[in-house]
């Protein structure tokens, strides 16, 4: 379907790519991974010609429609509702269906037999696209990437950046092209949304190439790894779990091969420096000489599970409460987001708040770091010294700075050594440390924030979304960097992977209230399926109580039992009535369907037009006989449970 072919692709005189190459077949799942700046989102972007390569080529079927999801989509904004963005992506169908109303809006006027032509071949398309269900398949991927009924109706300026990009997302999952290119798909979904994408990719039958750093998503999603490095694209079958195990056995045997060249290379040099005098050896010396010119190199292993060795120190011991919220209640107009609600943070304490995006999340770390006004008491522990992260702290970063200058302002005592040694933690080494904060990315930019805030000595830290944008080289330094912290926590977060590593309870907002499982995230996990396992059971109790308590008959006296025996004598009358007009519409509306299929009615405008009209007026008597007929067999039912 797609062919990468010895692809070459320079970024200023950086090679990005140097004779990579990658197969894509129908049908294929490929999550493609790689540090930062490898080269990810430039190879889609090389797939779809935005980019051209400076040599080598991307062949693609005649047949193959791209699809490109890209974080560049937040900027897109318009008075449009969402529904009719996500609409768009039936170009074709929209198309028909103006060209339908115009030929039927002409007919009304200036009849020819050319347009009852164009009308049918338009109708016939229409209806083979299933242009009648656009509107029902775009409302029902909206409302599985999150918004609710009333939100289709907004325009899509509204919304923020994240919320955009789900829009964007359902454009184009209702486009199916026969390659989708998501990029970072994950970064502005909550856990249910994300679990629906997860569902929708599993059963799409196109093509995926999806980037990111997502551990669980891409296990839940793809079928094998491409992964980015060395400027070549290694290919791996499997999901993400399957190539950590396949990657380390290449590894192994690649560690083997570099250690015994490197030992042939070094006898081979000893011979050389040796006999290189002899004139009786030049023939051996030479012979060696261009063995090792002939060498294909093999390269060393290079360690990519970085190793965070720096330990992150506090002076200041906090008392055993952390935080008390007693009787906190907090609401925007009329949305509620907490009422009356208590949670306690006590020493140790290692929380992950999880949830659906506009569940209140950020509004409750910002309730718990004291920033945001609410009703009921905020009470903060002993010796508590806090430090928050969230996504929109980047923007405080100083941009004239250098790394190192923007640690050193972090308010710590720490040594130029101690700072450079954290940014080395943080993936950045040598004369990285001297860059400026203007020239990072944004991924960047959110390992220097977190930097400062594990610095900052506080006892107690709020991150909001630390993950986003990190790679997953990064995530795992901010793992282990958390796993060594020896404070409290509470972090927001919807990677899966990351949760299950950092926290030892779990935090989540349900009835307008903070409901805490105080366990791991895997136990969470079985904890709420067996929770919804136990409510399915559950559910139909009360409906057959309920239809206990109505199948006992009330005590109905003589005259009330004469009386209901006549109103249930008249209502059977009068549903003998309803049945043969019933039957007698249906007859009506056959005979009309009969006569608008003859042909010969399409050459006489008015006839159609009148036929047309006797047509719905037959249709709405016998949808109203219908419901009358239901309506009066209830309260026949209703009457005869009295006896």
């Amino acid at each position: 379907m797609l062919s990468i072919n010895n692809l070459s692709f320079y970024f200023g005189s950086r090679p990005l790519y140097d004779g990579a190459n990658l197969h894509i077949k129908p049908k294929d799942k490929i999550g493609l991974i790689g540090a930062n700046g490898t080269g990810k989102s430039t190879l889609l972007r090389l797939i779809t010609g935005e980019y051209q390569a400076d040599s080598g080529n991307i062949s693609k079927a005649g047949d193959c429609t791209i699809g490109f999801l890209n974080q560049d989509l937040l900027s897109y904004q318009t008075d449009d509702s969402i529904l009719l963005v996500a609409m768009q992506a039936f170009e074709r169908e929209l198309f028909l269906q103006k060209q339908i109303d115009e030929v039927l809006h002409k007919m009304e006027t200036n009849y020819e037999d050319s347009d009852i032509d164009k009308l049918a071949r338009y109708q016939d398309e229409f209806e083979g696209l299933g242009g009648y269900t656009i509107q029902a398949r775009a409302e029902e991927i909206l409302e599985g990437l999150g918004f609710s009924t009333d939100d289709l109706q907004k325009p899509l300026r509204l919304f923020s950046g994240g919320w955009r990009m789900r829009v964007m997302l359902a454009k184009l999952l209702l486009q199916k092209p026969s390659l989708l290119m998501l990029d970072e798909p994950t970064n502005h979904l909550d856990l249910p949304s994300i679990e629906w994408v997860e569902n929708y990719i599993n059963n799409y039958e196109g093509a995926i190439i999806v980037v990111s750093h997502d551990r669980f998503f891409l296990d839940n999603t793809v079928t094998s790894i491409a992964e980015v490095t060395g400027q070549k694209i290694n290919l791996y079958p499997g999901n993400y779990s399957f190539y950590l195990e396949e990657k380390s056995l290449r590894n192994e045997i690649q560690k083997g091969a570099f250690e015994n060249q490197q030992a042939q290379i070094r006898q081979t040099e000893r011979f050389i420096t040796r006999f290189k005098a002899k004139a009786s050896k030049s023939r051996q010396v030479q012979s060696r000489v261009k063995a090792l010119e002939r060498l294909e190199i093999i390269d060393d292993v290079i360690d990519e599970a970085a190793k965070v060795n720096f330990k992150f120190n506090f002076g200041t011991q906090p008392g055993r409460f952390i935080m008390n919220l007693e009787e906190v209640s907090k609401a925007y107009g009329d949305k509620i987001i907490l009422k009356n609600t208590n949670a306690v943070i006590e020493r140790g304490d290692k929380i992950a708040l999880i949830g659906a995006n506009g569940k209140g999340k950020s509004t409750l770390l910002r309730i718990i770091d004291g920033s945001e006004p609410i009703e009921g008491e905020r009470k903060m522990g002993h010796n508590v010294i806090d430090s928050f992260y969230a996504q929109h702290q980047l923007e405080s970063l100083n941009v004239e700075n250098t790394l190192l200058d923007e640690l050193k302002q972090a308010g710590t005592a720490k040594t130029e050594v101690e700072l450079r040694s954290i940014l080395g933690c943080f993936l950045f080494s040598s004369d990285e440390v001297f860059k400026k904060i203007k020239v990072l990315s944004g991924g960047e930019k959110s390992r220097v924030s977190l930097a400062k805030v594990l610095i900052s000595e506080a006892n107690f830290l709020l991150l909001d979304e630390p993950t986003n944008h990190l790679d997953m080289m990064s995530v795992n330094i901010l793992i282990q960097a958390l796993q060594q912290y020896e404070g409290s926590y509470i972090v927001v977060s919807h990677d899966r992977f990351f949760v299950s590593e950092i926290a030892n309870k779990i935090w989540y907002l349900e009835d307008y209230e903070i409901k805490e499982y105080p366990g791991t995230y895997e136990e969470y996990e079985i904890w709420q399926e067996e929770r919804k396992l136990n409510a399915e059971i559950a559910a139909p109790q009360p409906k057959i109580v309920e239809k206990k308590e109505a199948e006992k008959k009330p005590v109905l006296n003589e005259s009330a039992k004469k009386e209901a025996q006549q109103n249930i004598k008249k209502l059977n009358k009068k549903i003998a009535e309803l049945e043969e007009q019933i039957e007698k519409l249906e007859s009506q509306k056959a005979e009309s369907e009969k006569q608008l299929a003859d042909p010969a009615i399409f050459n006489d405008v008015e006839a159609l037009k009148r036929q047309n009209a006797e047509y719905r007026k037959i249709q709405d008597l016998l949808n109203n006989a219908n419901n009358e007929w239901e309506a009066v067999m209830i309260e026949v039912e209703e009457l005869e449970k009295a006896f």
